[in-house]
């Protein structure tokens, strides 16, 4: 159990000798985890505060930071286990052994982490993105936290966010009501903005509604980013669609949004799926959808539409590609599809957040074990470590898009030039439950021994380098489709929660057979 001390301070300022006046941070709250203890307190004016701790029941304190966010964790030490801990957050100038900076005091105790406590209190943290710092005029998910051009939102990113307040509901991070109100928020505004044959745009702008262009020639329809978006929606008309009246008419509304799409549209009258259309460049970029990759959600959706599906021999454009069949073996691990390596990460968890790998396969491979042979290529690629990249190892590695502390947002898996030594926590931490007692090492390791420079509000930060120096090791950034994994990837270890809400729509059984494949874990 999480341990939250609160001290509602009535107070809004006082007088010390001397005259000078203090504003008291008002809301001041303690809560206590394993290693690190998280203190938040209104200061909508970014004042200036001073954070100290006693471990010795308040004979000493010592400075632990200056803060002016009203936000703030702490990381004490390995060697504080449940014991009381006194923090004083007080202004700066003031004595924290003054007679009345005990009025700017609250305590708290830490307590030792089960892996359960842990993976649920990154599951918080993480879900925290789409509920707490999603976009307040359309409730979809923004997409970056360092977003330099505005309130972009983003739709792919949404899908994940989705089902991860989908299962923050039923863990109790919120109410369910709650998660209902911000979901039809999001189902208003994608009622409400431009659509291209029933497909989103990759980019929205949040207050206007208007799109943003992704590139010069993407300024209309993405398919791909509309499928991710779709496996939301469609998981959550699941876990909405017996509840109370209002819960079943979002439902209804959700339903007509996955019926207006016209997934044969995209074909361009031939045999391939193609990703983007524009009404004024049409299918000028002529990308064609095909090969191992994260696309596999799209062409599931696009042959299990119940209004406009592909024909089924579309399908063989996925299977026609350099990087679909691949029959190698890396570190004695064979992989039956994908590039060199597996490609990076997301491929095996885009497609999967809703869409349940366990008992999928076709004649070509068993999906989930061609997935978890991905995961275990990847972490047997840290342990080699080729390129003697400082941190890598058993518990230190995830390979993936990401933003990059060198180059930018990138790809640096294995076998790329781009590979510089950086690690993306995303990409270990949402493989959770295809190698548990692989993953939960890294999960130990990125908390205990890096927490204190990776952990942030959002959860762990989107990439780091320890090759670099400190203070530059970490990009302090969030990313919707990073952040969504690893939150929904946890509640499929935990319960399978989210695969069993999207695998119990029947168009999605019925379209997967039109495909070729067999599931055996109905």
């Amino acid at each position: 159990m999480i341990r939250t001390f609160t001290f509602l301070l009535t107070v809004f300022y006082f007088t010390l000798a001397g005259a000078q006046q203090y504003i008291v941070p008002k809301s001041l709250k303690a809560t206590g985890y394993d290693a690190h203890v998280e203190i938040n307190y209104e200061n909508t004016a970014g004042f200036c505060y001073i954070v100290y701790l006693s471990t010795d029941n308040g004979l000493h304190f010592q400075k632990r930071a200056e803060n002016n966010t009203g936000f703030f964790l702490d990381f004490p030490g390995k060697s504080i286990k449940n014991q009381k801990l006194i923090y004083r957050v007080i202004p700066k100038g003031m004595s924290v052994t003054g007679k009345d900076a005990a009025k700017f005091e609250c305590s708290v105790s830490t307590h030792a982490f089960s892996d359960e406590q842990l993976i649920d209190m990154v599951q918080r943290y993480t879900t925290r993105y789409f509920f707490d710092f999603a976009h307040p005029d359309c409730g979809m998910a923004r997409e970056r936290s360092n977003d330099i051009h505005g309130d972009i939102v983003t739709t792919g990113g949404t899908g994940f966010g989705i089902m991860a307040l989908v299962a923050g509901a039923q863990r109790n991070y919120f109410s369910r009501e709650q998660a209902f109100s911000k979901i039809e928020q999001i189902v208003s505004f994608l009622e409400k903005v431009d659509r291209y044959h029933g497909a989103w745009a990759h980019w929205y702008n949040g207050n206007t509604g208007k799109v943003y262009n992704f590139s010069q020639y993407d300024d209309g329809g993405d398919l791909v980013e509309t499928a991710f978006l779709t496996q939301g929606l469609l998981t959550a008309r699941q876990y909405f669609t017996g509840g109370t009246d209002k819960e079943k008419a979002l439902s209804s509304r959700i339903t007509q949004l996955w019926e207006d799409i016209d997934w044969n549209w995209y074909t361009d009258g031939t045999d391939s799926l193609y990703w983007h259309w524009s009404k004024n460049y049409g299918f000028r970029m002529r990308h064609r959808i095909k090969g191992f990759d994260e696309t596999m959600i799209t062409y599931v959706l696009a042959a299990s539409s119940p209004t406009h599906p592909i024909r089924p021999e579309v399908f063989n454009c996925w299977r026609t590609s350099d990087y679909y069949f691949n029959g190698k073996s890396y570190f004695g691990i064979p992989l039956s599809l994908g590039m060199n390596y597996g490609g990076p990460l997301f491929f095996t968890h885009y497609s999967y957040l809703g869409l349940n790998p366990s008992g999928l396969s076709n004649k070509d491979a068993d999906i989930w074990e061609r997935n978890r042979a991905h995961v275990l290529i990847h972490r047997a690629y840290a342990i080699s470590n080729p390129k003697n990249y400082k941190g890598y190892g058993a518990n230190c590695w995830g390979f993936t898009s990401s933003d990059d502390p060198l180059v930018g947002y990138t790809s640096h898996h294995p076998g790329t030039p781009d590979e510089n030594g950086t690690i993306s926590p995303t990409a270990a931490l949402s493989s959770l439950p295809y190698a548990p007692q692989e993953v939960l090492p890294v999960f130990r390791h990125f908390y205990y021994d890096l927490g204190a420079v990776l952990l942030g509000r959002y959860g762990f930060y989107d990439a780091f380098n320890l090759n670099l120096v400190q203070g530059q090791q970490v990009v302090h950034s969030y990313l919707a489709i990073d952040q969504g994994p690893i939150a929904v990837m946890i509640e499929n270890y935990r319960s399978g929660l989210i695969w069993k809400l999207f695998m119990q729509n029947d168009e999605i059984n019925n379209g997967l057979k039109r495909m070729g494949f067999q599931y055996k874990n109905q």
